[in-house]
């Protein structure tokens, strides 16, 4: 079993967090090369044959993900674009369907004491939640089976930072899944702590994660036409 990750990774983000300026960083751009970078790309390179055995039409393809994941310190991946959040806070690469469109992805965050691993559509625009919400409201019973199986459920959580007060306009509230239609990302997530993230085991663990989580992925992919 290889290591990816190391109690190096999370000193360089640490110092990273302390030091946030392009001057630090370049004067320690190697340890980022040695410690960041370059294992992800391995890790993601790695990961490919378990996202092929999910989903064909999905991509770890280190040669995209070096500018997704790793041009920038500053830059945080998604599926159709780059977000800006604070310097140094993490590194997080997204394995995305092949197309540049509106998907979902899957997603690995690395970063002291707030690592997770996740699945799903993050910051989609206006119209791309619209069609997301019309087809849970007009398939709930898939639904059901790709977002609230128990199984996934005791393993993961729905990210709830983003959502709406009340039901979205024009659909009924005593919709069984009204509260899923609240949401503005449909994302589901769980944490890995330090040592699963610098362990030999982190390989197999984020492969059981990418399969447990294709069900509720193929579901979005089909509310937005896309081939899974």
């Amino acid at each position: 079993m290889s290591t990816y990750f190391s109690d190096a990774s999370f000193k360089f983000l640490r110092s990273l967090a302390r030091h946030n300026d392009k001057a630090w960083f370049n004067d320690h751009r190697q340890q980022y090369e040695d410690h960041v970078r370059q294992p992800f790309l391995r890790l993601l390179g790695d990961l490919q044959p378990a996202l092929a055995e999910v989903s064909e039409h999905f991509r770890a393809d280190t040669r995209a993900s070096a500018a997704r994941c790793s041009a920038s310190i500053a830059t945080r991946a998604s599926p159709t674009t780059s977000h800006r959040t604070r310097p140094g806070r993490a590194r997080a690469c997204s394995m995305s369907a092949a197309r540049e469109v509106a998907a979902p992805s899957f997603y690995v965050h690395l970063q002291p004491g707030e690592s997770f691993v996740g699945a799903g559509l993050w910051h989609p625009e206006p119209e791309t939640q619209r069609r997301v919400r019309h087809f849970i409201l007009d398939n709930p019973g898939s639904w059901k089976a790709a977002a609230h199986a128990p199984a996934l459920r005791k393993r993961f959580d729905f990210e709830e930072s983003e959502k709406l007060v009340r039901p979205p306009r024009g659909f009924p509230a005593d919709f069984e899944f009204i509260d899923d239609l609240k949401h503005r990302n449909w994302v589901m997530w769980r944490s890995l702590d330090d040592a699963t993230m610098t362990g030999p085991r982190l390989l197999s663990t984020l492969g059981k994660d990418l399969a447990a989580l294709g069900p509720f992925v193929d579901y979005l992919c089909a509310a937005l036409d896309l081939e899974f």
